[in-house]
C-alpha cells in the first residue's frame, strides 16, 4: 500500500476507479483535498496553520458512489474515518445531542488505526516471552532455572535442555496447536455496555476514564488449545510493549491532520428557501430543528478545540465530507456561514444501465465476482453469460425507473433473487455431481423479470 505521499491525485483516482464506476469529478475533487493535505505538511508551520482544508459537498441520488468514495479514500492513505448522519442530530430524543461526540469517536478510531500498527511492529519483540509462556503451560508441574529451561527437581542439566528445546521446536514447527491447556485470562466487563444508559460517550473524558477504573477485572481460568492460547498470549505480550501515551498522542495528531468526517444525509438538515437565497424567517418546528444543527456544526467545521479522553482535538485540518441526495433542498439552502466552509460541490450522476454492466464486470470487489467465490466454497462453479450480465443490468434500471431510484443497490437485491434457489440447492447440486451452472440471459429473467412488471409485488420484493 502505497503512503499517502507518493500519491498522486492520478494515482487516487485509478485506485478509487478500482472500486467505484463512473462520478470521475467527484473522485478528482477527493483526490485534489488530499494531495493538499500532504502539500499543507510541507509547508513552514506558520503558513500551514492558515491553509484550511477544501471541505466537500456531493450532491447526487442515492446508491451512486459517495459514501464508498469516501470510505475507499480514507482506507487507501490510512487515515481516521467515521461517518455520521447528520439526520440523526433532529430525530426526538437527540435534540441538543453532543455533535463533538464525532470528534471524539474520530478519535476512537484513529487510537484503533495506531494500536494496530504499533502492535504489528512490537510483536516479533513479543514472540519470546509469549513462547516462554506457552512452555510453562506445557509443563505446568515444573519450575524454570536461571538459564531458562524447564525441569522437574533432580533432572540433569542436559536433561532439562533436552526437554525445553524439544518443546519449544514443536511449538514453533506447529506440532502442538491443538494440544489443550488451561490458561488464566484477564478480562474487564464491557464500560460502554454497563452504562449505556448514563451516556457514557457524552461524559467529560475524565468522567469517563474513572468509570472505566472502578470496574474490576477478572480472571477466568479456560481451557483452550495451544493454537487459541498463543492469540491471546500474544495479545497480552504485545499490549505490554505498547505505550498508551505515544498511542494517544499519535491518534490525536492523526485525527487532527488526516482524519475524514462523512457527513451523510446533510440535505436534511437543510431548510429549502433559506440560505444564500435569502428565505426569509423560519416558522419554527422542523426548521428550527434543522437550524440549531446546523449552528451546532459550524464550530466544528470552522475549527474548534475538542476535549476528548486522548487529548485536545483541534478540529481546523480534519477534512469535512458532506453528502446528500438533495432532492428537495439545495447546498444553497444551508447556512451561509456553513455553506462557506464546503467550498468545492460536487454533482454525482445517477446511473445507468449502462454503468450497472461495468459495475458487475470491472470492480475488483464486484458483485458477480462475490457470487462465484461464495458458491465456489461449495464446489460449485457459476459462469456468467454477456447476456447474462446485459440482462441484470436492465433489470436493475428498469425497477430504479419504476420504483425509487436506489442506484447500485438495486444491483443487490436483483442478484440475490437470481440466485435465491441455487444458493439454497448448491449443496444438493455438487452431491449430485452438478457442478456448473450457466447463467444465461433466459436464466435472469426467468428468475427475476416476473417481479419487475408485477408493480405490487416489486413494491414489496425489489
Amino acid at each position: 500500500m502505497p503512503r499517502m505521499r507518493d500519491l498522486t491525485p492520478q494515482q487516487i483516482v485509478d485506485e478509487l476507479d478500482r472500486y467505484v464506476i463512473g462520478q470521475h469529478d467527484a473522485k478528482r475533487a477527493v483526490a485534489v483535498a488530499i494531495r493538499n493535505r500532504w502539500r499543507r505538511r510541507a509547508l513552514p508551520d506558520d503558513m500551514a496553520k492558515e491553509v484550511a482544508p477544501k471541505n466537500i459537498v456531493m450532491a447526487g441520488p442515492t446508491g451512486v458512489g459517495k459514501t464508498e468514495i469516501a470510505r475507499r479514500l480514507a482506507k487507501l492513505v490510512d487515515a481516521p474515518f467515521i461517518k455520521v448522519e447528520a439526520s440523526k442530530f433532529t430525530e426526538v430524543g437527540y435534540h441538543g445531542r453532543d455533535v463533538e461526540s464525532m470528534v471524539r469517536d474520530l478519535v476512537d478510531r484513529a487510537v484503533t488505526l495506531v494500536r494496530v500498527e504499533q502492535s504489528e511492529r512490537v510483536k516479533e519483540k513479543a514472540k519470546d516471552a509469549v513462547d516462554d509462556r506457552l512452555l510453562a503451560l506445557l509443563l505446568p508441574d515444573q519450575r524454570r532455572d536461571q538459564a531458562g529451561m524447564y525441569t522437574a527437581t533432580g533432572e540433569s542439566g542436559e536433561a532439562r535442555q533436552r526437554l525445553t528445546e524439544s518443546l519449544r521446536k514443536k511449538l514453533n514447527d506447529g506440532e502442538l496447536e491443538d494440544k489443550t491447556v488451561e490458561l488464566t485470562v484477564r478480562k474487564r466487563p464491557p464500560t460502554k455496555v454497563m452504562f449505556a444508559n448514563m451516556g457514557l460517550e457524552q461524559m467529560d473524558p475524565d468522567m469517563a476514564d474513572m468509570f472505566e477504573k472502578l470496574v474490576p477485572e477478572k480472571n477466568v481460568t479456560r481451557r483452550v488449545t495451544i493454537a487459541e492460547a498463543r492469540r491471546i498470549i500474544t495479545e497480552e505480550e504485545t499490549e505490554k510493549l505498547l505505550d498508551p501515551d505515544a498511542i494517544a498522542a499519535e491518534a490525536v495528531d492523526r485525527a487532527s491532520n488526516d482524519g475524514i468526517i462523512f457527513l451523510d444525509e446533510i440535505d436534511k438538515i437543510a431548510t429549502p428557501g433559506s440560505g444564500d437565497k435569502g428565505g426569509g424567517k423560519s416558522g419554527g418546528g422542523p426548521d428550527v430543528s434543522r437550524q440549531g444543527v446546523q449552528r451546532d456544526l459550524l464550530p466544528i467545521v470552522e475549527g474548534s478545540a475538542v476535549t476528548t479522553r486522548y487529548g485536545v482535538v483541534h478540529t481546523d485540518h480534519i477534512l469535512f465530507v458532506a453528502a446528500g441526495a438533495f432532492h428537495v433542498a439545495s447546498p444553497g439552502d444551508l447556512m451561509p456561514e456553513l455553506q462557506g466552509r464546503f467550498p468545492i460541490r460536487v454533482e454525482l450522476q445517477a446511473l445507468t444501465k449502462d454503468d450497472f454492466k461495468r459495475i458487475l464486470t470491472e470492480p475488483k470487489n464486484a458483485l458477480t465476482t462475490q457470487q462465484q467465490m461464495l458458491l465456489g466454497v461449495e464446489g460449485l462453479t457459476v459462469e456468467f453469460e454477456d447476456g447474462a450480465i446485459d440482462a441484470i443490468a436492465e433489470l436493475a434500471a428498469r425497477a430504479n425507473q419504476s420504483l425509487e431510484n436506489i442506484g447500485a443497490r438495486r444491483l443487490m437485491t436483483i442478484i440475490e433473487k437470481v440466485f435465491e434457489q441455487v444458493n439454497f440447492d448448491a449443496p444438493q447440486r455438487v452431491a449430485a455431481s452438478d457442478t456448473t451452472l450457466h447463467v444465461t440471459a433466459d436464466y435472469v429473467r426467468e428468475q427475476v423479470a416476473g417481479i419487475v412488471d408485477d408493480p405490487d409485488l416489486s413494491h414489496f420484493v425489489l
